[in-house]
């Protein structure tokens, strides 16, 4: 219907109305008396009418859109009736010197029964009988404050919508047994599993936007069990901010149930340090290199530096960072070239003489490099070598290794070559005017060669999902989570720290892997868990510090340092300069055995640091 159209309807409607409001009040005091013929009823009806319209207009009550109505339109047509009633009475005092008290009484109440019965109507029809020819979604909310009553009366407002709303949940015990909004809540998180079995749930919103990390997690476990669609509102932030609606659900993801809060950055202090600076980042095409060029970016340095072996993964960085940044007036400039071709990197170095170096080319695949461990050992101790002897040679202010938690206590020959390029960059530090750091963190959702890739690839298969042990357990955290830590212990630096991230409690793979099945829309029945056992070098689980390195206090918000144990730098250099000689098995011996601090088997002993 038109605008005009619509217009013309209701005031038509209207005035038929406020006309036979009128009439029947009087007919109701007046039974016996011809009441069209009365002059006072005249002026009055005349009077209603004009002035419905008017304070109609005023109120905007036909422009209103009468299917979404509630209290506050209810409060919009008692202002309009009440004020027309007074302005009849008051033409009635100056007409006719009298008032005609209980007409106008019965007038205004009958006005506001047809008035609002005939709006209000239309709104229970078309949420019976309209909503009612759609198919929808029975949905649980988690969550009876205000975000989950916010949800309720926009899906129920919202025709369009293909859910609808038949129960809360919520932890309140005030909040038990009550309705809201016509909704009733049926318990706490402790119910969801048989609230979702009971009323046929097909989905759950969880409508608690300030929910933490570990809080979410609590909550998720509960729907896990369940075949139900499981999805959340935004946070709270861009709530506040208005970036997105409440009814902006979106997918919960492995992400938001790592079980803790991520780090913040120090913007601040980085940008002092970073603004109009040369960066230069190696590997800056792998998964935690590009994500470390993103949050430089942000800075505004002088220029960056895209250095790796990959023209593809190179050409990609370079082009999201333009596209991103459109108007940046920061130089980038792209750098093909292997860590391990020495005089490729002094020149670079020499050419660009950067203020920070992001150290992230590695390899870091666990099995692969058992299968290769003499390319582990080129790329993790010699490349790292080569790149921070020219940041030493060439006056780097600040040198930034990404390592791994599998450099504590390695088991395997990619961890060993990891704490090897740890021990390479202290000795340097010692004798460096340069500051050279080590960052360790633990497994990264979604980088190239983590879990969430395999997993969601088995799942998409049908699955099943392939768990090494149900008792393996790691450290997990994001990419951008990752590399702010970089960046962070990057303007933290004094020289030979190894910074460590508060990462919380560890997390079990098989627990990963039912999350990711249920946020995969399946149930673990249907996709299925498979153990395939430990694979050589792995390790039941991860660590992040030795007992002789642990510092307790906190450097910053969740960042911690460890102490600094070093080696005789002879250690170091022996196997250097005797590495083309050894054999594959002599070679893991000597790293597992350095790396692990067991001096005795190479005929050295630790030098305390």
């Amino acid at each position: 219907m038109s605008y005009i159209n619509r217009l013309t309807f209701f005031i038509i409607l209207d005035s038929m109305i406020v006309i036979t409001a009128i009439y029947i009040s009087y007919f109701i005091i007046h039974p016996n008396l011809a009441i069209f013929s009365i002059p006072s009823l005249l002026v009055s009806a005349i009077t209603l009418l004009v002035g419905h319209h008017m304070f109609a207009s005023i109120y905007h009550l036909y422009k209103k859109a009468w299917e979404y109505a509630s209290v506050p339109e209810m409060i919009a047509i008692t202002k309009a009736v009440t004020l027309s009633i007074i302005l009849a009475a008051a033409v009635q005092l100056i007409i006719h010197s009298d008032l005609y008290f209980r007409a106008l009484l019965i007038t205004w109440m009958l006005h506001i029964l047809l008035i609002g019965g005939s709006r209000f109507s239309w709104r229970m029809y078309r949420g019976r009988y309209v909503r009612a020819t759609k198919e929808k979604k029975r949905t649980l909310i988690v969550g009876a404050g205000a975000a989950g009553q916010m949800v309720v009366r926009q899906l129920l407002q919202n025709h369009d919508a293909d859910l609808e709303p038949v129960a809360f949940i919520d932890d309140d015990l005030k909040k038990h047994r009550l309705h809201i909004l016509g909704i009733p809540v049926l318990g706490g998180a402790d119910c969801i599993e048989k609230v979702v079995t009971d009323l046929q749930i097909d989905n759950i919103v969880i409508a608690i936007p300030s929910l933490s990390k570990k809080e979410l997690n609590v909550i998720f476990q509960g729907c896990r069990n369940t075949k139900a669609k499981t999805q959340m509102i935004p946070m709270i932030e861009d709530l506040m901010i208005g970036r997105v609606s409440v009814k902006n659900f979106r997918d919960v993801q492995v992400e938001d149930l790592l079980g803790r809060e991520p780090v913040e950055l120090d913007t601040a202090r980085i940008s002092e340090n970073i603004t109009n600076k040369v960066v230069l980042v190696t590997g800056a095409g792998g998964s935690i290199g590009s994500e470390i060029c993103r949050q430089v970016m942000r800075f505004e340095p002088q220029k960056l530096v895209l250095l790796g072996h990959g023209e593809n993964s190179i050409y990609s960085i370079e082009m999201d960072l333009l596209s991103l940044f459109p108007h940046t007036k920061v130089e980038i400039v792209t750098e093909i070239a292997d860590i391990q071709d020495r005089n490729k990197i002094f020149s670079v170095m020499d050419k660009h003489k950067p203020d920070f170096v992001y150290h992230a080319a590695a390899h870091k695949h666990v099995p692969l490099m058992e299968r290769n461990p003499e390319e582990a050992v080129k790329n993790n101790v010699f490349g790292t070598k080569n790149v921070a002897e020219a940041a030493d040679t060439f006056g780097v202010g600040t040198f930034v290794l990404v390592s791994s938690d599998k450099a504590v206590n390695p088991t395997n020959v990619m961890g060993a070559t990891k704490r090897f390029a740890e021990l390479v960059i202290q000795e340097i530090d010692r004798v460096s005017n340069t500051r050279f750091v080590a960052v360790r963190f633990g497994n990264v959702l979604g980088s190239r060669g983590s879990v969430i890739p395999l997993f969601t690839k088995q799942i998409k298969a049908g699955g099943p999902v392939t768990v090494t042990h149900q008792d393996m357990t790691r450290y997990f955290m994001t990419i951008p989570e990752a590399s702010r830590l970089v960046i962070q212990a990057s303007v933290l630096a004094r020289g030979g720290e190894i910074f460590v991230l508060d990462m919380g409690e560890p997390v079990k793979i098989v627990d990963l892997a039912k999350n990711l099945i249920k946020l995969s829309g399946f149930s673990i029945e249907e996709i299925g868990i498979a153990y395939s056992g430990i694979r050589p070098g792995e390790k039941m689980y991860e660590e992040l510090l030795n007992d002789n390195e642990v510092h307790t206090e906190q450097v910053f918000p969740k960042i911690h340092i460890g102490k600094a144990v070093l080696v005789d730098p002879s250690i170091v250099h022996t196997f250097v300069s005797g590495f083309e000689k050894m054999s594959v098995d002599e070679m893991r011996a000597y790293l597992l055995a350095v790396a692990n601090g067991r001096m005795d088997e190479v005929g050295y002993g630790l030098v305390s640091g």
